[in-house]
C-alpha cells in the first residue's frame, strides 16, 4: 500500500513539474524586460518546491528536462506565432525558453527556424536569427544564407547589402555560388546594380566560374542598363562557353526525352505485332485438325 502510494505521488510530481514548464516560461516572458529569465525563475522553483530546502529543491534545468524535446520546440513555434511584432516580445520568450538549458540549443533552434520558413514567417525568422547572432552563436555560413533569404522575402534588399557587407563578401573566395546567385539576384531586382557589378567582379578576381548562364546575363544586362557596353560585350564573350554548354545540356535532355517517349510508342505496336502472328499460328493449327478430322 505504501508503495503504491509512493508512485502515485511520483507521478503527481512529474505533471506537475511538466506543466511548471509552459507556466515557468510564460511568467518570465512576462517579466523578461525588467529582469533576465534566470533570476526570474528563482522565486517560481521556490513557489513549486515549498519551503525552500535546498536538498529538496530541483535545479532549474530538472523541470525542463522532464518536458520532451518536440514539446519544447512545439510550443516555441506557437508562442512565436502567437507574439505581437515586437522584438522585445520575441526576443524576451527566446531568453525565456533557453533559461533552462544547460547549453545553448542551436539545433532545435535551427528546426524552429525550418518549421517558420514553413510558414513563410519571414519577419519572424529574422528576428530569430538576430537574437541567435547576438548570442554569439550560429555563426556558420548556413546561417547567413538563411537570413540573407528572409531578408529578401521580407523586402529589406537594404539590410540584406549591409549584412553582405559586414559578414560575408570579405571572404568571395569561399563564400558557395548559391549565396552568390542569390546577393545577385537581389542586387538585380532592387536596382542595385553598381552592387551587383562591385560584387562579380570580386568573385572574377578569385577566378571564380559562374555555374550558370543566367548570373552571367544578369551580369551582362546591369552593364548594358549602366551603359557599359564593352564590358557587357567583354563578359558574354568570356563565359560564351557557358551558354553554349547549356544549350548542349539542354539537347541532350530533349533527345533523351524523344527516344523514351519513342521506346514507349513502339513497345505497344511490338506487342500488338506479336499478338499477330500468334493469331495466325493459332489459326492455322486449328484449320489442319479441322481438314485431318474432315478427312
Amino acid at each position: 500500500m505504501i508503495g503504491h502510494l509512493r508512485r502515485i505521488g511520483v507521478v503527481r510530481v512529474q505533471t506537475l513539474l511538466n506543466f511548471s514548464f509552459k507556466a515557468t516560461i510564460e511568467a518570465q516572458m512576462l517579466i523578461s524586460n525588467t529582469h533576465s529569465a534566470a533570476v526570474a525563475a528563482s522565486p517560481l522553483l521556490q513557489s513549486v518546491h515549498g519551503d525552500g530546502n535546498s536538498r529538496q529543491n530541483l535545479r532549474r534545468n530538472q523541470i525542463g528536462d522532464n518536458v520532451s524535446k518536440k514539446d519544447k520546440i512545439k510550443f516555441l513555434i506557437t508562442t512565436l506565432l502567437d507574439l505581437n511584432d515586437s522584438k522585445d516580445s520575441v526576443y524576451g520568450a527566446l531568453d525565456a525558453w533557453v533559461a533552462w538549458e544547460q547549453i545553448f540549443p542551436i539545433a532545435s533552434i535551427k528546426q524552429v527556424l525550418i518549421a517558420l520558413e514553413k510558414e513563410q514567417q519571414w519577419h519572424r525568422i529574422v528576428q530569430v536569427i538576430k537574437w541567435m547572432l547576438s548570442k554569439g552563436q550560429g555563426t556558420t555560413m548556413g546561417t547567413y544564407a538563411q537570413f540573407i533569404r528572409a531578408l529578401d522575402m521580407d523586402h529589406r534588399a537594404k539590410e540584406a547589402h549591409e549584412f553582405w557587407l559586414k559578414k560575408i563578401g570579405r571572404d568571395l573566395h569561399s563564400v558557395p555560388w548559391q549565396l552568390c546567385n542569390r546577393m545577385i539576384s537581389i542586387y538585380y531586382r532592387n536596382n542595385m546594380l553598381e552592387n551587383l557589378i562591385k560584387l562579380f567582379k570580386g568573385l572574377e578576381a578569385f577566378d571564380r566560374q559562374p555555374p550558370e548562364k543566367s548570373i552571367v546575363q544578369k551580369v551582362a544586362d546591369s552593364y548594358e542598363m549602366l551603359g557599359l557596353l564593352e564590358e557587357k560585350e567583354r563578359v558574354l564573350e568570356k563565359y560564351n562557353h557557358i551558354f553554349v554548354e547549356a544549350g548542349k545540356g539542354r539537347n541532350k535532355k530533349l533527345r533523351n526525352a524523344s527516344s523514351k517517349k519513342n521506346k514507349k510508342s513502339e513497345k505497344p505496336k511490338n506487342e500488338s505485332a506479336s499478338d499477330t502472328l500468334a493469331d495466325a499460328v493459332d489459326d492455322k493449327k486449328l484449320s489442319q485438325s479441322l481438314s485431318e478430322h474432315c478427312r
